[in-house]
This record gives structure tokens, sequence and C-alpha cells, in this order.
């Protein structure tokens, strides 16, 4: 049996902000293609630091961060942008989504910027959201729709153009417990298929359900490493 290779290689990895105490400080860390990583840890340990320099919309101090085969930290500004569109898909606590467009649109906004073609992004866009049981909401206004289903709205966004990385910041964090337990039930059922995520969350039954392996940051390094398996 194979070990899938490392998707995500964070080698040495310091942030600092003006001075301050290091967010991150001296990181290594290696995720695998497949994996389901949970970046637990309390207020300050530096975990929205680490999502954001894997999403590239941060650079580190001092190290190297390479997604995907792309060295993260020495891409330009419009090279970032090429590798968000093209390689990872991002879930947000307060979803982002446009209150001026509909479900379906808001949906095939990631597949218009790499100039897929429409009829192509229309039928990815009907499949995701069939998947994820929205479907009968494609014409509806985001205002018009519950939490969970604006948060699965963010997912079938997420995937639309296949990312190899899967990024969820608090995705439970504006839901209530019934519409949380749905977004469990949703990342879990992506992670047994196979997609790469890596989550930040304060929802230890998120972690639990989801990640197929749990870190703990305490000021900037790594506490604890657990892997476990679902069930």
């Amino acid at each position: 049996m194979t070990t899938a290779a490392p998707i995500i290689e964070i080698s040495e990895v310091s942030k600092t902000y003006d001075g301050e105490r290091p967010a991150l400080a001296g990181l290594d860390l290696q995720v695998r293609a497949g994996e389901a990583l949970a970046v637990l840890g309390p207020s300050g340990s530096g975990k929205s630091t680490l999502l954001n320099l894997v999403a590239g919309l941060d650079r580190p101090t001092a190290g190297r961060v390479t997604v995907d085969g792309v060295r993260v930290d020495a891409l330009t500004e419009s090279g970032l942008a090429r590798y968000r569109r093209e390689r990872i898909g991002m879930v947000f606590q307060f979803f982002n989504l446009l209150d001026d467009l509909t479900v379906e649109d808001n949906v095939l906004l990631p597949a218009q910027l790499t100039g897929i073609s429409r009829a192509t992004a229309r039928r990815r866009a009907a499949e995701l959201l069939d998947r994820l049981g929205i479907g009968h909401r494609a014409g509806a206004r985001p205002g018009r729709l519950s939490g969970g289903e604006r948060q699965r709205v963010a997912v079938a966004r997420a995937l639309m153009n296949r990312p190899a990385l899967l990024l969820a910041d608090e995705p439970t964090g504006a839901l209530d417990s019934a519409a949380a337990a749905d977004v469990r039930e949703l990342l879990r059922s992506l992670t047994t298929e196979g997609q790469t995520l890596v989550l930040v969350t304060h929802d230890t039954a998120l972690a639990a359900a989801c990640a197929t392996r749990t870190i703990e940051l305490v000021d900037g390094r790594i506490a604890r490493d657990v892997t476990a398996v679902l069930r």
C-alpha cells in the first residue's frame, strides 16, 4: 500500500505581525492528499494565520509554504489569484455569498473566473446543488435561505472548480445547532469521499465528526497531533 504524497508542506514557517509575539513560530507540517485535518487551539494560537498562509491570503515572515506542488509564498499577486481559483476552495464562517445573485449564480462564479463554458459550468453547479440537497433552491436569493442552506451553497461554490484542497474557517460558527449538525454531516461525507480538507474550528464535535487527523496549536506551535479513523 502506497502512502499518498503531501499536498501541503509547511517548512520552518514563522509569522510575526509588527514586532509582536510570533503568530506561528518555526512550524513544520505536512498534510497528505485525502487527509482531513482539523486545527484546534485557543484564540491567538495561530489557527487563522495558518489557514491564511495556505490560502495565499498572507505571507510568512520566514519559511516555505508549498501546496499541490506550488510554492505559495513565492507567487506574485496575479499568481496567487490564479492559485486560489484553480487549486483551492474556501468556506467561511459568514458564507460570503452575493445577495443580489441567485444561488446558482453564486455557485457559478468560480467557473466564470477560470473561463469554463457556461453550459459546462451550469451542469456542474446543478450536480453540486442536487448532491447537497438544495437543487430546488437554485433560483432563490441567499437572503431567502436558512443559515444551513447558505453554508451548503458556500460549499458548492468552493467545490465548483474541483479543487485539490478545501479550506474551511469556522464553518459552523454562525449556525444554530441543527444547521451545524447538517454541515457536520456534509463535511463528513466529503471527507469519506477523499476530499482533502483543512478545517479551523473551535467546534470539537465538528472535528471529531469530520477529521482523520487533529492538531492543536498553542503559541504558534503544534502541541498535539492525533490521527483518528472516521466511523
